[in-house]
């Protein structure tokens, strides 16, 4: 695999950090964190026209907006075990690929079936960016500013929502309705799909002008270009010292492997990697996705048109980029765990007033439901949800996942949680139409608030602080 030697231009520490350097690769591997949030949130206005186009009801709806999960599910479980194997570079160079092929192919698919395929080859993307994405910013990361460059992943999966909602909105605008003809004789909701080809393409380029992870290049017996790597990240003095620890930290009679997640001692599984599923399913089951996925269909579902809908979606991507910014700020000062704890109680109070708004509203003849004065109440508790989930669990459980495992079970811990991480979003996800249909938005949100409130007690009793320690540091 080609590794660049040329050195963006950058400013050094006094220690010999080149810090430039850093940022610049951080900013590279976070375009798969952009295309992570683009093909989650680029469905949100497609829906009428895959229902339209592929004549789907809404249980085949779900499938056909969560099928993409199916996909993300089995890429963050391999992505894992493959990046101990042949890299975590090589892994986001196949996601780029995969994410071009996918937003091409969903926006030119004719039937359901074919639709599905290309949502899983982008899902095997999505899957992989999301978890090589912020362990590798981990490891090439100094420690007291790996949380804040940790956190511009999370940043950059909302910028990927944002636009993907603007791009939405506008297009749909541009044609007068997602299923109506826009360019060349396409829909508007496939040329939705076709611009995330111009980031795509961006982030296969850009990978061929960053290093591999060190951490992955001693795990391969590879010291001297992991010292080289390391040089140019810490200067040569620390370079020499910090190898030398992760040496000391990885097994010496075998290289990482999916068992090294049993405790040899106990034959049990490590408690760290029940956290780890822990923080993957609870960042999911408070119901996030469904605002990402089906905002516009959730607006209209309370009266709002298709365009105030998307309008609606684009005003939460912007808060959610706002409050990921905060988070980036404080996170490396004021620590993880009180994010995490302080957004999930935030979480369960918004939940609960969208829930009593909701079983306050009325219904019309059309079967949309009438707010009236919970209109506002509903739409403001929303949004302050949104904003709880991207100031604390969006960012953080990314950066706790990438940083929480010892360096010898980090692929495999990476691997399992995010397997749990895209299965929990996949039944939440394909789940919500027919709670929609059977128990109502009220009830929907009611399962997510009860979720919300039981992170709030997972976060105080399991979770333990990782803020300003070297990833050598990490006891599982």
């Amino acid at each position: 695999m080609l590794e660049s030697t040329a050195t963006p231009a950058s400013t050094d520490s006094p220690s010999g950090e080149n810090i430039g350097f850093v940022i610049f690769i951080s900013i590279v591997a976070t375009i798969g964190g952009f295309l992570f949030g683009f093909d989650s949130g680029v469905i949100n206005g497609t829906v009428d026209g895959l229902q339209q186009a592929f004549n789907s009801a809404s249980a085949g709806t779900g499938f056909n907006v969560s099928s993409m999960l199916l996909g993300c599910a089995v890429g963050a479980f391999f992505a894992g075990r493959f990046a101990d194997k042949y890299g975590r570079r090589a892994l986001l160079i196949v996601s780029s690929v995969l994410f071009i092929i996918s937003a091409w192919g969903s926006g030119i698919a004719t039937s359901s079936f074919e639709f599905v395929i290309y949502r899983v080859l982008g899902g095997l993307a999505v899957g992989a960016a999301s978890v090589m994405a912020p362990a590798y910013i981990s490891e090439v990361s100094p420690a007291r500013y790996r949380g804040m460059l940790t956190s511009i992943q999370q940043i950059a999966i909302i910028s990927g929502l944002f636009a993907a909602f603007l791009s939405n909105y506008m297009l749909a605008g541009e044609a007068a309705g997602s299923t109506n003809t826009l360019w060349l004789n396409f829909e508007a909701w496939r040329w939705m799909f076709w611009i995330e080809l111009i980031p795509a393409t961006l982030f296969f380029v850009m990978l061929w002008f960053i290093p591999e992870s060190p951490r992955f290049l001693v795990s391969s017996n590879k010291t001297e270009r992991a010292h080289r790597v390391l040089t140019r990240l810490l200067g040569d003095d620390a370079a020499t010292h910090k190898l030398n620890e992760i040496k000391q930290s990885l097994a010496d009679d075998h290289r990482p492997q999916l068992k090294d997640l049993i405790d040899n001692n106990t034959t049990k599984v490590r408690p760290i990697v029940w956290v780890g599923l822990g923080l993957a399913a609870f960042q999911q089951l408070v119901g996030i996705n469904v605002v990402f996925y089906y905002g516009a269909v959730l607006w209209q579902a309370v009266g709002f048109s298709e365009s105030d809908a998307l309008l609606i979606n684009v005003l939460s991507g912007a808060i959610s980029i706002a409050a990921c910014i905060l988070t980036l700020l404080v996170i490396d000062k004021i620590g993880r765990k009180p994010l995490l704890k302080w957004g999930s109680i935030g979480m369960t109070i918004t939940l609960g007033i969208m829930v009593v708004a909701f079983l306050n509203a009325s219904q019309g003849p059309d079967g949309k439901l009438i707010l009236g004065d919970w209109g506002t109440t509903a739409l403001v508790a929303a949004n302050l949800y949104v904003f709880f989930f991207n100031m604390s669990w969006g960012p953080v459980m990314w950066v706790m996942l990438g940083e929480m495992f010892p360096n010898q079970i980090r692929g495999s811990g990476l691997a399992v949680s995010g397997l749990v991480q895209w299965t929990s979003n996949f039944l939440i996800t394909i789940t919500f139409p027919m709670l929609l249909a059977g128990i109502g938005l009220g009830g929907a949100y009611g399962i997510y608030a009860i979720f919300a409130f039981l992170s709030v007690i997972f976060v105080v009793k399991f979770v333990n602080e990782t803020k300003g320690k070297e990833l050598e540091q990490m006891q599982g």
